[in-house]
């Protein structure tokens, strides 16, 4: 066993927690982080991509019993500088979905983050692993804990789910080479299309966001389905999982990402999402379209001052024909927008 942890320790595994932390549970032997069924809590949003992707693979790993989670209210925000930012409902009753705090009996996510560092001085981010017994943050980015729970509990698990990864060594430089363009231009691309400040910026920003899609639909075309890379279920499907269900029913329209739809322009993407969500165990039960709606619409007053959230799109996800199963990907359709500024930047991606 390893040793018990102590404060020193622990500060040396949190290196850079001044804006984050990147602490890893692991079995070794200068790890204050060991793998316990109950010791850790992931804090997350539903309405939120990132937090998404690491609840995903918490589901998919078959973490669900060893690590208990809590749901912040998907609003109100806070201010511009994310103060004072998520906040837990006071019963279970008060939002649908969020949870109170368990542990502290917190109003607000910061409440956390100053527990963990009483001079943190970033934003109160989601998602948010915390260690019960050493009473700290062990990480808060998304990428990280997507990686590391597909291993950190793997001595807990059953032979399976242990076996269980989204990150298979003969497809990891795929993964690599094309995670790079999709968390650059299309994960983040459409935050930087919703949030820019002048025309100049959203002009540059939303060619870039369909080029990447235009590059997805043809991926998933070029590798048969169901998944992005083929047969193998992947971080890369997660990752665009993460961004794509949420794109018809927010980012078209809050975020002007309204050069095209994923279910009218882009047959392979959608025939991919319906697959995930219908026919995947974990898609479905991870996604909350009231959570996703309203955290955006009533979040963000700049771009939507009057928190009005629409009623579509129609039908909703929740309506779709179930998924159409595993063929069809190769021998379908190729979809995409056409215009000559998106397909220039396509060209550019690798």
């Amino acid at each position: 066993m390893p040793p018990k942890p102590t404060p020193t320790t622990v500060a040396q595994h949190l290196a850079g927690s001044a804006q984050s932390w990147h602490g890893t549970v692991s079995n070794s032997l200068d790890s204050p982080f060991a793998p316990e069924a109950g010791r850790y809590r992931l804090y997350i949003g539903l309405f939120c991509p990132f937090a998404h992707r690491a609840n995903l693979v918490r589901v998919l790993k078959g973490l669900d019993s060893i690590i208990p989670i809590t749901t912040v209210k998907p609003y109100p925000k806070g201010d511009d500088t994310g103060y004072p930012g998520w906040q837990f409902p006071s019963t279970s009753s008060e939002y649908p979905g969020a949870d109170p705090d368990p542990l502290f009996g917190s109003k607000y996510l910061y409440e956390l983050y100053f527990k963990a560092d009483s001079e943190y001085k970033g934003r109160y981010s989601v998602p948010v692993l915390w260690d019960t017994q050493t009473s700290t943050i062990v990480n808060n980015e998304s990428a990280e804990l997507m990686r590391d729970l597909q291993t950190s509990f793997n001595p807990l698990l059953s032979p399976e789910n242990a076996a269980i990864t989204l990150y298979p060594e003969h497809l990891r430089e795929e993964i690599e080479k094309i995670a790079g363009w999709m968390q650059k231009d299309l994960n983040t691309g459409v935050y930087k299309a919703g949030f820019a400040k002048t025309q100049e910026a959203y002009d540059a920003a939303v060619p870039r966001v369909f080029a990447a899609l235009n590059k997805l639909e043809k991926t998933i075309h070029q590798n048969g389905g169901p998944y992005i890379l083929g047969k193998h279920l992947t971080e890369l499907d997660i990752r665009a999982y993460a961004t794509i269900v949420r794109f018809d029913t927010v980012y078209v329209q809050h975020f002007k990402c309204n050069l095209g739809t994923i279910r009218h322009d882009y047959p392979q993407i959608n025939r991919w999402l319906k697959n995930l969500y219908w026919n995947v165990p974990g898609f479905k039960e991870t996604t909350d379209f009231k959570h996703i709606k309203e955290n955006y619409t009533k979040s963000h007053g700049d771009i939507n001052p009057r928190a009005i959230t629409p009623m579509g799109p129609y039908p909703d996800v929740e309506e779709w024909s179930e998924g159409e199963g595993e063929k069809g990907f190769s021998e379908g359709k190729i979809g995409g927008v056409k215009m000559p500024a998106v397909l220039d930047i396509e060209k550019q991606l690798d």
